[in-house]
């Protein structure tokens, strides 16, 4: 049906072009106009605060399509209503549906070209979100947001998640130059939820806000105001959660969160300003129990999970830390959570990836680290990660593929040592996989 590939591998540069996400949405009936969205733009912690989200709204009573990407497993992960992927029957059908329509349009020259894989698999899940009735449907921006396939909708909200470097080729070489393409969700007069940051990142988002004369709305009333070391907030060793009261909506919550790591805190709080603005647009549904419910039961797969020792292996960290900001946020939750527990690094990233300085946070962490490449034609050897990671002095050793990686690092594994498995998605989604975790 589909290479398997992420899409950025299969998008030229000049697909991207809105005028033709609204052509091939326009030949079937522009279900994106049939059920009211938000939007979320970021460079990390986008698909966290969307899968909260998401799991608000459903805990509201709201049926909710919920589109992210990339996925981990299977293609169908992508599209999800109330937390159930698109069967394999309706996403073929769909899919057969929206490529003939496609093919016809470039025949008759309403296209230039056939859609990206990306733009494809936007407009099934806007169909399939049509099709099943969704009441809502919370959208994550692929890459970017001025010009991403996503960024047809007119959101109800919008979410701007924490911004840095990454994807430079394709967003630009800077954070101002990053955040304005992110800001490109912000409609005029619109509703723009968000976090301070980096001040480069600040200056673009607040001056698009001003521009437009939109809202801006600052979720810092929901990030705990707590240091690392509290109490109240770190999570058991035995169980993976944070906990710490909030109030919300008039009333006192116990945020109970299955997503672990200081830097989820923050995602938390940008979900839950979001869905109180969707209550003030007319979402009644949303109350601070289903808010309370929602949290407590949002399912993020490989994002600091973490597999307690089982079947001869020991626990397990999964995480898909891909940039450096997302490095240094796993650092941290190692540090938090680990202590000084021996790490044993699985390594793989695709090769447009800042590996060394990803290299330089996470592998002086490491007892020992394993590189291996994952099954992508983008991933990068592990002769090329071990020398990014040169500079850095931690024992390295080369592994061809994801599963002998794995027993490698089981056989190196010491009494209470921790295998951490992280970079690209695509890695963590062959270890899921191989030790039979589900998505």
């Amino acid at each position: 049906m589909f290479a398997l590939g992420h899409e950025l591998a299969h998008t030229p540069s000049h697909k991207f072009d809105l005028a033709h996400m609204r052509g091939l949405l326009a030949a079937i009936d522009h279900p994106e106009r049939a059920f009211p969205s938000v939007l979320i733009a970021g460079t990390n912690g986008k698909g966290s605060t969307a899968a909260t989200l998401a799991s608000i709204l459903k805990s509201s009573g709201l049926k909710t399509g919920l589109y992210t990407s990339p996925h981990l497993l299977r293609l169908n992960e992508r599209i999800r209503i109330n937390g159930s992927e698109i069967g394999d029957e309706d996403f073929a059908g769909l899919h057969g549906q929206v490529d003939a329509l496609a093919e016809r349009l470039v025949e008759c020259g309403k296209l230039p070209w056939h859609p990206s894989f990306f733009e494809m698999m936007t407009a099934i899940a806007f169909a399939y979100f049509l099709r099943e009735h969704a009441d809502i449907a919370v959208l994550e921006v692929g890459m970017g947001g001025r010009l991403d396939a996503t960024n047809v909708v007119e959101p109800l909200v919008s979410v701007i998640t924490d911004v840095s470097l990454d994807h430079q080729k394709f967003l630009g070489n800077t954070v101002s130059e990053i955040a304005r393409e992110k800001a490109g969700i912000i409609r005029p007069g619109g509703v723009v939820v968000t976090l301070p940051q980096q001040p480069e990142a600040n200056d673009v988002i607040g001056n698009t806000i001003l521009d437009l004369d939109a809202l801006g709305v600052s979720a810092v009333q929901y990030v705990p105001p707590v240091s690392p070391a509290s109490p109240e907030l770190r999570a058991p060793s035995s169980e993976p959660r944070y906990r710490y009261p909030l109030q919300v909506m008039g009333k006192q919550i116990l945020v109970e969160s299955p997503l672990v790591g200081r830097h989820q805190l923050r995602n938390i709080a940008l979900a839950i300003a979001a869905a109180e603005e969707l209550g003030k647009k007319g979402c009644r549904a949303i109350t601070a129990e289903s808010i309370e419910r929602g949290i407590r039961e949002t399912r993020w797969p490989g994002r600091f999970e973490v597999l307690p020792p089982r079947g001869g292996w020991p626990e397990i960290v999964l995480d898909v830390a891909h940039n450096p900001a997302g490095a240094w946020a796993l650092r941290s939750a190692l540090s938090e959570r680990c202590d000084d527990r021996p790490l044993i690094f699985v390594f793989g990233a695709m090769r447009d990836k800042a590996i060394s300085e990803i290299a330089e946070i996470l592998f002086p962490m490491a007892m020992r680290v394993f590189a291996t490449r994952p099954d992508n034609p983008r991933s990068a050897s592990p002769e090329e990660i071990q020398q990014a990671a040169s500079r850095v002095s931690a024992e390295i050793e080369a592994v061809p593929d994801v599963s002998h990686a794995l027993e490698c690092a089981r056989g190196a594994a010491e009494r209470g040592s921790v295998i951490v498995v992280t970079g690209s998605i695509y890695l963590v989604g062959e270890a899921m996989r191989f030790l039979k975790v589900p998505a």
